[in-house]
């Protein structure tokens, strides 16, 4: 009986995926670290006709006490 191959081998020994597995908290501190953009559109519509349309972009990113506003005053 042969076992199939982990989801994502072939990838982590090309190079492009880390051999190891990452935990959901390490994904996201390196995300955030670097910043991540959200951008996307919703529209709800009825008969096409639309009747709402939203839009919506953020940036996410970690902020650290230590990162000042450059022009602000601290006391």
């Amino acid at each position: 009986m042969t076992h199939p191959e982990p989801r994502g081998g072939v990838l982590a020994r090309e190079g492009r995926l880390p051999s190891e597995r990452v935990a959901l908290v390490d994904l996201l501190d390196r995300l955030l670290a670097g910043g991540v953009v959200v951008h996307g559109d919703l529209v709800l519509s009825i008969a096409d006709i639309d009747l709402v349309r939203i839009s919506v972009r953020a940036l996410i990113m970690s902020v650290r006490e230590s990162d000042t506003i450059v022009g602000a005053h601290s006391e």
